[in-house]
């Protein structure tokens, strides 16, 4: 992995490095995946990032088909587009702590940690999670959550999509 990748993928010189609280923050994301008809169900890819005005895009998780034979389930991340234009393309795959399996029709969560992983040191300020999910005989859809950081402990977000992403929430906690 070039020292690029590691920019976006742990961010703290693209948001500022910021220190980690002696009890750090979690942010957790809750992504309801609607089942389409039967006959035309295809799991979607999704891609969640963290933008800041001023900033390099934050990738945090990426699921897609990634046990395709020869990598080919990464010639499809491009129909993820507004994430694949913000940071994906510049992303070498499989990416270490941020790639997944597509995941099955209902509610799924995933946590990061401020200071660790993908999500890294965050500076204070206004940020984004942008939450994107393409599916083959389906749609596109991007849902955003505005969020300040540093969050007060049991501040929630909630969004709720209309056709290839359910309700979506984020929820802070120590």
């Amino acid at each position: 992995m070039s020292i690029s990748h590691r920019l976006i993928l742990t961010g703290t010189a693209a948001l500022g490095a910021a220190a980690t609280p002696a009890g750090a923050q979690t942010m957790t994301v809750s992504i309801g995946i609607p089942r389409l008809s039967v006959a035309e169900y295809h799991r979607p890819y999704v891609a969640i990032w963290v933008e800041k005005e001023g900033a390099a895009p934050r990738t945090l998780s990426v699921w897609y088909d990634n046990d395709k034979k020869n990598g080919e389930g990464t010639k499809w991340l491009r129909d993820v587009r507004q994430w694949w234009r913000a940071s994906g393309r510049t992303i070498s795959f499989p990416a270490d702590g941020v790639t997944g399996a597509t995941r099955a029709p209902g509610d799924q969560k995933i946590a990061f940690t401020a200071g660790k992983g993908p999500l890294g040191a965050l500076s204070p300020g206004n940020y984004t999670l942008l939450v994107e999910a393409a599916r083959e005989v389906g749609g596109r859809e991007v849902l955003r959550l505005p969020f300040v950081w540093p969050p007060k402990p049991g501040a929630t977000v909630n969004v709720k999509g209309s056709t290839e992403l359910g309700a979506v929430a984020l929820t802070f906690g120590k």
